[in-house]
């Protein structure tokens, strides 16, 4: 799910390089936590966060097929 983001976010912002992603794996759960450079920031989360809602649908859809729970966090 890690690369999902991470491919996703990199085709979105004007800086690629300063993507950074990072996952924590617990028994059913699954935290990736996403960081851009702040003038990126807007472009990742969209108008009324309509971009961060999409990323966050994919993400969940991704971590149902293999039976986990997904968070996003948006940094």
């Amino acid at each position: 799910m890690k690369e999902i983001v991470e491919v996703i976010a990199r085709s979105i912002v004007d800086n690629p390089d300063q993507v950074e992603v990072s996952e924590e794996r617990g028994q059913k759960s699954v935290r990736i936590k996403l960081s851009v450079a702040d003038e990126d920031m807007g472009k990742v989360i969209g108008r009324q966060g309509r971009i961060a809602r999409a990323i966050r649908t994919v993400v969940k859809a991704a971590a149902t097929k293999a039976d986990k729970k997904a968070i996003l966090d948006i940094e």
